[in-house]
């Protein structure tokens, strides 16, 4: 089981901040992750607080993919929490690796990887932007993270196939339109950048849940 906390999204619940962004926080019974971190680190470290989360605690952030919305907060999570290990996207721009070097351990992603138990990298998926998802594997099945869904459903999900039954999908579909590809999923998450947020919740109304920061999902 793993637990998933929103921490940085375009939508808030009451008592947090709306922010254009993504990030997520994963808990399993031995350790803690971070996905993604918005782009306004003190807004992240806010939002941690009021969700009682200590950032010293996390110890992998992945980052899916290059862009601002994305990687804004990473000074801010490295400051805090010197030594972290970093997985990005190989193609990640040769500049900002080096500047991560030098406060964390970087792992640079190409291939699918596993990351932590159960969680695994899709690997460096799409042509044009190049972006990783996760894959939570529960061992009743499997729920895909994604940061903005940039290389589209149809190649993230087929990676992710390999690993079985897809019950969710949980982040940012831009602006993709593959939905039929969603139909046997338990669990439609979506939020962020997902363009057609209001079709996809016309064609799936009882598995559809808007993403805002905030929400906890028990995935199992």
């Amino acid at each position: 089981m793993f637990r998933l906390t929103v921490i940085y999204d375009n939508k808030a619940s009451q008592g947090f901040t709306e922010s254009w962004g993504f990030a997520a926080l994963i808990e399993t019974s031995s350790e803690t992750l971070l996905f993604d971190t918005g782009w306004d680190g003190p807004l992240l470290l806010r939002h941690m607080k009021s969700l009682n989360i200590d950032p010293v605690n996390i110890r992998k952030l992945i980052i899916s993919h290059q862009h601002w919305d994305h990687i804004g907060g990473l000074p801010e999570v490295l400051q805090v929490n010197p030594g972290l290990e970093v997985y990005v996207p190989a193609s990640l721009s040769e500049n900002l690796k080096k500047e991560i070097e030098k406060r964390a351990s970087l792992i640079e992603i190409k291939e699918p990887i596993e990351i932590s138990q159960g969680i695994n990298s899709t690997g460096e998926l799409g042509d044009k932007v190049k972006e990783q998802a996760l894959v939570l594997d529960t061992g009743n099945g499997c729920y895909v993270l994604t940061g903005c869904a940039h290389p589209g459903l149809a190649e993230i999900l087929d990676t992710v196939s390999r690993y079985g039954k897809v019950k969710g999908i949980i982040g940012g579909l831009h602006d993709n339109e593959e939905f039929e590809r969603l139909r046997r999923m338990e669990l439609i998450a979506a939020g962020h950048c997902t363009t057609h947020r209001e079709r996809i919740k016309q064609i799936f109304p009882t598995k559809f849940i808007e993403i805002e920061v905030g929400l906890r999902l028990e995935l199992k």
